[in-house]
């Protein structure tokens, strides 16, 4: 199962809105054939794993981290693949939530007669597909809240400088974090004030959506953002009281205008949450503002956190910190890093984790 997990992370960046999965193949306890899921709408890991094995998958065993589809989708049912082959037993990590498989897969295999076993790793299996689970559970994609601040915790200077405080190899890091993910989220302060390109460089395995929310619809048409908008989706989530003249402007640029008639800003935010799990986005990366972080925390919505910290410091109390909002009022009650990992990036230290919600 070990090496299933390992496998199914090959996937990462390809199959969304799929799950990551993995299979191996074992008789005698020796590994005869392995696969994992390569690409959305593409064969399945089991389906690879059984083509390599062959006539050699008659009486082996199957080990794979997700419970195998049962129905029609874009591929046929694995369960119907696992029979044909002459499969004895049937390992699996988890059962799959998704509605149309929800057990279905496993007792059709153990009606079949295949011997049946669940939960084997299950804690790995759920922590590698949390995305997944996530939008399949909440309907909401899992956010993901990158920063880069300076050893005094400020995202910028007294003066609103923020270009450069963390070095390359950070910057590397978080382009290939860009390349993974299906939408990059930032408030109109750090659009307006950073005039970000937001895009993977180099391309990654995705082509992430760029997303504003904007309620008054003040992106600049010549901004980066606007004038590439034909190349990259930009997705402007805009109040139902936008200026009409600024919505056309930047509409005729390219971007795509989503109204959002939520009466405050937090309530904006969760409707465009929402409109983005509809579109199936699975992961969407949080670079900012200070104050669209900061109401991500109050509203209990950031599962995973990649902070860049470098060692200078700049001082001043109208330099912003990362994480804005209303705060918590007692430090039991702070958001926490489940599992922090930390590692040196040049000079700067990447601190990065899923939080005790995601």
């Amino acid at each position: 199962m070990t090496r299933a997990l390992e496998l199914a992370l090959r996937g990462q960046g390809f199959v969304e809105p799929n799950p990551m999965v993995g299979c191996v193949i074992a008789s005698g306890g020796e590994i005869i054939a392995e696969g994992w899921h390569p690409r959305f709408g593409g064969p399945h890991a089991e389906v690879v794993a059984l083509e390599a094995a062959g006539p050699r998958a008659r009486g082996a065993k199957l080990v794979v981290t997700l419970e195998p589809c049962c129905h029609f989708g874009k591929t046929p049912p694995c369960t119907a693949a696992i029979l044909k082959a002459g499969i004895r037993r049937v390992v699996v990590a988890m059962r799959d939530p998704f509605p149309a498989v929800g057990g279905q897969g496993l007792a059709e295999l153990e009606k079949a007669g295949v011997e049946v076993s669940v939960g084997l790793m299950e804690r790995d299996a759920r922590r590698l597909n949390a995305p997944y689970l996530k939008l399949i559970a909440t309907g909401r994609p899992r956010i993901i809240a990158k920063w880069a601040m300076t050893l005094d915790g400020k995202i910028n200077t007294s003066t609103g400088e923020s270009r450069w405080i963390t070095g390359e190899a950070a910057r590397n890091v978080v382009h290939r974090i860009r390349g993974r993910m299906d939408g990059i989220l930032v408030g109109s302060g750090t659009a307006a004030a950073d005039d970000p390109l937001l895009t993977p460089r180099p391309a990654g395995s995705r082509v992430p959506t760029r997303i504003v929310l904007d309620s008054g619809a003040k992106l600049s048409p010549e901004s980066q953002l606007a004038r590439t908008a034909r190349e990259v989706p930009v997705l402007l989530g805009v109040a139902q009281s936008a200026s009409a003249e600024n919505c056309a402007r930047l509409a005729a640029a390219g971007c795509e205008i989503l109204s959002l008639g939520g009466a405050t800003p937090n309530d904006r935010l969760l409707e465009l949450l929402d409109e983005l799990g509809r579109r199936r986005m699975t992961n969407v990366l949080v670079e900012g503002g200070s104050r669209l972080l900061g109401s991500l925390v109050d509203l209990g919505q950031i599962d995973e956190v990649h902070a860049f910290v470098a060692p200078i410091i700049v001082g001043g109390a109208a330099a912003l910190s990362p994480i804005g909002g209303l705060g918590i009022g007692k430090l039991p009650q702070a958001l926490r890093l489940a599992d922090p990992q930390t590692e040196q990036c040049g000079p700067d230290l990447y601190i990065h984790g899923r939080t005790d919600r995601g």
